[in-house]
């Protein structure tokens, strides 16, 4: 396979064949990230993709999962989205999945014909960073979309037959906000109903524009107990019709929980308040990382 760069891809596609499909970004103004500065974003040639999955196809044995990278693969065509997913559906029976990176805009721009189409393709799945469900958070941090676009991308998703993972991070209000951020963040998963939530916990790198001002003190990161209040104010807010697989489970978490809303709400609300009164539980911060 070649590979431009640093790969990113979501945890649950750790045992997937990724292919990237384009370089980047296309939006790369998020103030918090740092995974695609280093590019300059575009798409690549729909040959060299093809190349490569016959390439891999020679190479593995079976290949159950495929992700389609980098940051928001779903920004091409669909004429060139189906030239890649009927090579893969040829050269790969017996593949169950693909995955793709999407912003809502991309999701926006396209038909609920053409989302049906990709559905019956293969592609089963989009994850979305979603990031917040307070307007002022999502403008502060350059997110480029608004809260009512990630609701309607996400609702529009899950009615096409595609799974929506949306990803939120904790703390990404700083200490000033966070109460705003937890409740419209609770708001927006259930105005959502995704088939899976995901929270991370703010960390830094050099390269994301947010460092700085981390660094002087303008923001303010929250503190583990911070952390936890925030996370159980948002849970609380969660009010899902239908089952939502929730995970907190990510290597910047300082707790871990995993549970299927709405049943396990009060159970993970229960081993918050356990973890408020033991926090020698907390991952230590020397265990944390991106």
């Amino acid at each position: 396979m070649r590979y431009e760069g640093s790969v990113y891809r979501p945890p649950s596609e750790a045992y997937s064949l990724i292919v990237q499909v384009t370089i980047g970004c296309s939006h790369n103004k998020c103030t918090f990230c740092s995974m695609y500065k280093e590019k300059q974003f575009r798409v690549r040639k729909v040959e060299e993709v093809l190349e490569d999955l016959q390439w891999a196809r020679k190479a593995y044995r079976r290949i159950d999962r495929i992700f389609l990278a980098d940051g928001d693969a779903l920004v091409l065509t669909n004429e060139k989205l189906m030239v890649i997913l009927d090579e893969i559906n040829r050269l790969f029976p017996e593949c169950q999945r693909v995955g793709i990176y999407s912003r809502a805009g991309d999701i926006l721009r396209k038909s609920p014909e053409e989302l049906i189409q990709l559905r019956n393709a293969g592609l089963k799945i989009f994850y979305i960073g979603a990031e917040s469900g307070s307007d002022k958070v999502l403008k502060d941090v350059n997110k480029g979309e608004t809260a009512a676009d990630l609701i309607d991308a996400v609702r529009r998703t899950e009615e096409a037959g595609i799974a929506a993972s949306v990803t939120f991070i904790s703390g990404l209000a700083g200490a000033d906000g966070w109460e705003e951020h937890a409740v419209e963040t609770g708001k927006m998963i259930s105005a959502m109903e995704p088939s899976y939530a995901s929270l991370l916990t703010l960390m830094s790198e050099p390269l994301a524009p947010i460092y700085d001002d981390i660094q002087n003190g303008k923001f303010k990161l929250l503190s583990p107990v911070q952390v936890l209040d925030e996370t159980a104010l948002l849970i609380e807010n969660i009010n899902v019709s239908k089952k939502c697989v929730f995970r907190s489970n990510h290597a910047s978490n300082y707790l871990s929980l995993k549970g299927d809303l709405p049943y396990d709400k009060q159970g993970m609300l229960n081993q918050i308040a356990y973890a408020r009164k033991n926090l020698k539980i907390l991952k230590p911060e020397y265990f944390r990382a991106l």
